[in-house]
């Protein structure tokens, strides 16, 4: 019987945070664990904290010591796991740091070099366009652009990301938190459909697993709120999604190293079509429900895939950093 060991980063003791983000990370937690534990043939440990909801049994709950870090707390764990599976931000390079902490052969999700790139949001879309991706960098000069949109460059979702129509307006709110030390990206504002695709990821082999809505606000100050997901919301009968599967084959090889569970965030522009906004590489709000909606156990294919590739591959010696 494998031990596995899921660390959401929230709900894992790893920062305090507002209740709703809180109970977002906490919702990923729990719908990868009720699908761990209908296998029935897996050991099933949760990182847990005094804030989140309890870890039903026969889940393990497991908590970092008395000032134990994340990333000591993910390692000692991990080791003593056959398999970690764990969800972050990419935000100061978090997800990319917590990488580092498990042996490849235990990590269920991307390689280093595509979580690395993906944390990059502005490097992300420069490396898509040269593929000949359709990014928010080919609005720059459109004369329909009359909106930017300034973020953080490792950033997650929609935390701190504002809209300006005005473009030095735009400029200087990314000149001036660029000089308080966060690395900011600044792009054209894309109108269209707000979508994300939902992909199972190996190493040949990339499926579009599902195509969902997600709902935005945006107030007066033009700060933008992410409102949740719906998901599988577009049939992938829908002509809309041969066009979306292609995307999703074409990302997977620009950049190869992405495995599990993988989120592209999108605009469905009405004249030029999807146009990629950013890559996650890890899962997503998506997941929550999406096993039950597919008729599918996410979980039980993401670790067969892990499995099987690394049965085929060499060993590599990993050390801890």
């Amino acid at each position: 019987m494998k031990r596995i060991f899921v660390y959401e980063y929230l709900s894992g003791g790893g920062e305090t945070a507002p209740g709703e983000l809180l109970a977002m990370g906490q919702s990923m937690r729990d719908a990868i664990m009720a699908d761990l534990l209908r296998l029935g043939n897996h050991e099933v440990s949760v990182a847990t904290c005094q804030r989140a909801s309890p870890v039903p049994e026969p889940a393990r709950p497991v908590t970092p010591r008395d000032g134990e870090s994340a990333f000591d707390f993910v390692a000692r764990q991990a080791d003593a796991h056959d398999l970690a599976w764990v969800v972050a931000p990419e935000t100061d390079g978090l997800l990319a740091r917590l990488h580092q902490c498990v042996d490849p052969g235990r990590w269920l999700g991307c390689d280093g070099p595509a979580i690395e790139l993906a944390t990059r949001k502005r490097m992300t879309l420069m490396t898509l366009a040269e593929a000949g991706i359709a990014t928010p960098l080919a609005f720059d000069h459109a004369p329909e652009t009359t909106r930017w949109v300034v973020k953080p460059d490792d950033g997650a979702g929609a935390v701190a990301t504002r809209l300006h129509h005005d473009p030095a307006a735009a400029v200087d709110d990314w000149s001036a938190r660029s000089r308080a030390g966060s690395p900011m990206a600044i792009e054209p504002w894309v109108d269209g459909m707000a979508l994300s695709l939902s992909l199972l990821c190996g190493r040949k082999r990339c499926e579009l697993l599902s195509i969902n809505r997600q709902h935005l606000d945006i107030d007066a100050q033009g700060l933008l709120s992410f409102r949740g997901v719906e998901v599988n919301t577009m049939p992938l009968a829908d002509p809309r999604a041969t066009t979306l599967g292609a995307l999703a084959a074409r990302v997977h090889q620009v950049i190869p190293g992405l495995r599990g569970f993988v989120g592209i965030d999108l605009v469905w522009h009405e004249r030029r079509g999807p146009v990629v906004i950013e890559i996650n590489p890890r899962v997503t709000c998506a997941y929550v429900g999406l096993s039950r909606a597919l008729g599918r156990n996410l979980a039980s294919e993401v670790i067969a895939m892990h499995v099987g590739e690394r049965a085929s591959s060499p060993k590599v010696a990993h050390i801890h950093v």
